[in-house]
């Protein structure tokens, strides 16, 4: 299959009506349990009313045979964490509870001017050829937040090697936001980002390091 696509900003009113097939990229890239489908598209809408809210569609154009038309290959999006966001709270209260001084500082620092990641899949037939960090990098593009943040499974996976590749570090491992669900590492990255290909090996992370997560260096925003 063709891995050419166009990568298509959205606001939230062209996200809205595109919700369904969202959904269904996200179900097909990580096959999930029929539990954490119910309600999948309630939670897409629900994120596209935060603010600062930015989304990324990943089009494949049909090629007229069979009847084939375009379709999204792909998709992420994100917003301004705040306090009183779900996963915005989970996240700052274990932050804060790391058995260290300057736990709660560690919180402040990544989360008090923070982009949140929500969601970045690509449909299996694409990937491997390089859209999800496409799709990555123009998200955090041009932001006007200190840090970005994301979780991800807790598992050496090429979704964990894209975000080191582009400058997120861990910050949680092993992290559980309900009993059921299985473990999830939380990264955060300073912003703009650096990728991996574009640093000096001595300025890139130490993946094997178990030490308690850093502080964000301290940097000037970016201006837009």
């Amino acid at each position: 299959m063709s891995q050419s696509v166009t990568l298509t900003e959205l606001g939230p009113a062209d996200f809205r009506p595109a919700i369904g097939q969202f959904v269904a990229v996200y179900a097909a890239a990580t096959n999930p349990p029929e539990r954490m489908l119910a309600g999948r598209g309630s939670i897409l809408e629900r994120h596209a009313a935060h603010p600062g809210f930015r989304a990324l569609a990943a089009v494949a154009p049909g090629d007229g045979k069979d009847g084939s038309t375009a379709e999204i290959a792909g998709f992420t999006y994100g917003f301004h964490g705040a306090y009183g966001q779900w996963w915005h709270d989970m996240v700052a209260g274990a932050l804060a509870a790391i058995p260290a001084s300057r736990g709660a500082m560690v919180a402040t620092d990544w989360l008090d001017d923070s982009f949140e990641v929500a969601e970045l899949h690509v449909l299996p037939a694409y990937q491997g050829a390089g859209i999800g960090r496409s799709l990555l990098l123009r998200l955090l593009s041009g932001r006007p937040e200190r840090t970005a943040l994301l979780s991800t499974r807790d598992a050496e996976s090429k979704a964990r090697r894209l975000y080191r590749g582009v400058g997120f570090t861990d910050l949680l491992t092993g992290f559980r936001f309900s009993g059921g669900e299985p473990p999830y590492a939380v990264m955060g990255a300073t912003l703009p980002l650096h990728p991996e290909d574009q640093r000096p090996s001595d300025q890139r992370p130490d993946t094997a390091a178990s030490s308690p997560p850093p502080s964000p260096p301290s940097s000037p925003r970016p201006s837009i």
